[in-house]
């Protein structure tokens, strides 16, 4: 049986390159977008040209009154496009940063970050757990910020801490479906996140890959191929857990 997928937040960077390399391992894909449809449908594009079945839908991951119609959306597609009534991956990527110091933090600033990256990943989650199928699979995406510091992060690392500590619990409660649920936490990466201020400076990448033991930053397609090994078919017991993919960064 064919294996489907449903990213959040996949029209570009982290989630369109997930997206990708689960489409190169034979999987098909349903894909979630807020803004800019035409990537969403470039992705599907290319995902179709390796003669995978892919779908682009508008999601506002911090819309949370819009889950269960979108849940029903997502069962809609389910039937017509695999004549099935369940997926059976699930990966919470859809995001955003906000690089401001703790004393600048406004509260809209601090709802915004938590509206997405956890009570959109709660209760989106909760809305799609009737259609992940049994055995099925959640990644989370969180970031290495939970584990070193850096200046003007601390209300989305705060965020992405929750995340953390919601997949280990889910992990506990999912368990006997058999479901996984793992936080797959990136370094410094080089995308346009943070309006792309690792991927456009070289000074920045410079400094960066000198505190990595691997000497560089991350590519969008480490993260990606990352989070296709970890969502395998042979990694399924592998559970509760926060994998760091950060090249080696301040160990």
């Amino acid at each position: 049986m064919t294996r489907i997928a449903l990213i959040t937040g996949a029209n570009r960077g982290l989630g369109r390159s997930t997206a990708l390399h689960l489409a190169e391992a034979g999987a098909d894909l349903l894909l979630t977008y807020r803004s800019h449809a035409e990537e969403a449908e470039a992705v599907v594009e290319q995902i179709r040209a390796m003669g995978r079945t892919a779908v682009a839908l508008q999601l506002d991951a911090s819309d949370t009154a819009a889950f269960p119609a979108f849940a029903d959306t997502v069962r809609g597609h389910l039937k017509a496009h695999w004549d099935r009534e369940d997926f059976d991956v699930l990966v919470n990527n859809a995001g955003h940063g906000n690089h401001k110091r703790f004393v600048d933090t406004t509260e809209d600033d601090f709802d915004g970050l938590m509206n997405v990256h956890v009570k959109g990943v709660f209760f989106l989650t909760q809305a799609l757990l009737p259609l992940l199928r049994d055995g099925g699979r959640i990644l989370n995406v969180s970031t290495g910020l939970t584990r070193f510091i850096a200046a003007e992060t601390s209300a989305y690392a705060a965020a992405k801490g929750a995340v953390e500590v919601l997949t280990r619990y889910l992990a506990k409660e999912l368990g006997p479906r058999g479901i996984s649920v793992n936080a797959l936490a990136p370094g410094a990466t080089a995308t346009d996140f943070g309006g792309g201020a690792v991927r456009d400076s070289a000074e920045a990448r410079a400094g960066l890959g000198s505190v990595t033991a691997m000497g560089r930053v991350g590519e969008a397609d480490d993260i990606g191929a990352a989070a296709a090994a970890l969502l395998a078919e042979g990694s399924a017991w592998i559970t509760g857990q926060r994998i760091e993919a950060s090249g080696g960064m301040l160990l």
